[in-house]
């Protein structure tokens, strides 16, 4: 044994030039791939294109100085402070992440995190081994060696430590426009084939989805949360003397309300016999539409006076039952297509949201429609770019293509998911098209919870979506799809109810 020992710096070095040298040439091949990983990383997605390089360098720069014996020693002080580093890093995933995330490849693909950790600190045991050999040999004192050693191996520690807080700062409040990818947070397990593709959500409750149809208006399909079974049923309306454009309904508890702002009427009927009767006549033109109970509406509408869009509360009990809410929708360049954007309410909470279409914000409102925050999408987006041209007829319409960021908005507790059209800088361009992404945020502070994919199915992408506590009901092309709801999502809602129970 005493004969192997000064071969141990010597093999040792071989060890972690052949170690380095694979895992940098291995990452570099496979680069995009690699980027894409370590933005998704919970600890450096900010850092993602800068770590992405810096790491290939600094292992073939190790590899380099423990090639030459002269520089050995210096290289295995560097590689001892780089498995040090890596060790935080997987400590900090195991203990303090808000999720594990895949394993970034290479050499030790096949290893789970634990296995990851228990092989660098025997990395970092053996680098410091090698060092005290060759130092002893060299006659140089312990104390200087053990100073050394601690000082590399606490700074690179440090560094770690230091993007952890700084990354989790920057993509929960402070994002540049980078993805946070949970692993599996929703697991397709139930379709049911619609047949066509005009449905859209009009509501759900504990065991029922409630479908309307574009080109069958008056029917409302009624399908078990289990996707086993549909039924569809004929609304019946008390008064059909009005030149329909846009007829839709939606179910809220035990009532069904039917309606088209461009007509300015209401309907609303039991759920039970869907026999609806006019409630509200002349009292409002809107273009979206949002039963708060059986007499209050939230409404999109336009002001008679400058034609921008307004949100408004329309209230059937009161003597002038149309509030406008003027100062919510911001204007920006033309006050209409600026403004645009998707409208929703969470039936737990009472919570409406409203996300922009072309700039990154979303307001939060309670059911008064008083406006409790305004929240950033990780999207940089904050000016619409918009192109608007006024006709000679006073109508306005795009005269350039827009740069749409938000495609579809759902909310449940305190979450809320907006479908997103941007690709963000860790992404992969090559599966950008096959997909379709769901960020996720709180909607009671100004924080972005994580993202995850949806994808396409028959050259379709989603198009629409709805959330309960349990699943995530989209419909893509003619399809309605169940996603379950895993850990990862569930614990979002939990620390949601834990931080309200606090509140109060």
């Amino acid at each position: 044994m005493k004969k192997l020992i000064p071969y141990i710096p010597k093999v040792v070095s071989y060890f972690f030039i052949l170690l380095f040298c694979y895992a940098a040439i291995s990452k570099a091949l496979d680069f995009e791939n690699f980027q894409v990983q370590i933005g998704q990383s919970p600890l450096l997605s900010a850092y993602a294109d800068y770590v992405s390089y810096a790491v290939i360098i600094i292992e073939l720069l190790i590899v380099c100085i423990l090639v030459f014996p002269n520089t050995q020693l210096i290289g295995l002080y560097s590689s001892t402070a780089l498995m040090s580093a890596f060790t935080v890093y997987i400590f900090l995933i195991l203990n303090y992440s808000d999720f594990v995330p895949c394993s970034c490849g290479g050499i030790l693909e096949k290893m789970g995190w634990t296995e990851h950790l228990i092989f660098n600190i025997a990395c970092v045991g053996f680098g410091i081994w090698a060092i005290y050999q060759l130092e002893k040999r060299n006659s140089k004192p312990m104390v200087k060696t053990l100073i050394i050693l601690s000082v590399s191996n606490i700074l690179s520690c440090l560094l770690i430590i230091f993007l952890f807080f700084s990354s989790e700062y920057i993509i929960k409040k402070d994002n540049n426009f980078t993805r946070r990818f949970l692993i599996h947070p929703v697991i397709e397990d139930k379709v049911l084939d619609l047949k066509v593709n005009s449905y859209y959500f009009a509501g759900i409750d504990n065991n029922t989805i409630y479908l309307g149809s574009l080109t069958a208006p008056l029917f409302l399909s009624e399908v078990n949360q289990d996707l086993s079974r549909i039924n569809k049923r004929k609304i019946n309306l008390s008064n059909k003397d009005h030149a329909f454009r846009n007829l839709q309904v939606q179910t809220l508890k035990n009532w069904i309300f039917v309606y088209d702002g461009t007509v300015p009427v209401i309907y609303r009927g039991d759920l039970k016999t869907l026999n609806a009767k006019m409630i509200s006549h002349n009292d409002a033109y809107f273009t979206q539409f949002l039963a708060i109970d059986s007499s209050s509406f939230a409404l999109r509408t336009q002001t008679t006076d400058d034609q921008k869009y307004s949100l408004a509360l329309l209230n059937l009990d009161y003597p002038f039952p149309l509030t406008l809410k003027r100062d919510i929708l911001q204007k920006q360049i033309d006050g209409v297509f600026d403004s645009d954007g998707y409208f929703v309410k969470d039936n737990n909470t009472g919570k409406l949201i409203y996300a922009y279409s072309y700039r990154n914000q979303l307001m939060v409102m309670n059911e008064t429609m008083r406006l409790e925050n305004r929240l950033k999408t990780i999207d940089t987006v904050s000016q619409a770019q918009i192109k608007v041209t006024a006709l000679s007829d006073g109508r306005r319409k795009m005269s350039a293509p827009p740069l749409k960021i938000n495609k579809g908005l759902a909310t449940n507790r305190n979450i809320v998911f907006v479908h997103s059209t941007s690709m963000a800088k860790n992404e992969s361009a090559k599966s950008w098209n096959d997909v379709s992404v769901v960020d996720m945020y709180f909607s009671d502070r100004q924080e972005y919870a994580g993202s995850f994919y949806i994808k396409n199915r028959k050259g379709e992408k989603l198009s629409k979506m709805i959330a309960t506590d349990q699943f995530l009901f989209v419909i893509i092309g003619s399809e309605l799809i169940r996603y379950r709801f895993t850990k990862p999502i569930k614990n979002l809602y939990r620390s949601g109810e834990a931080e309200n129970l606090n509140k109060e």
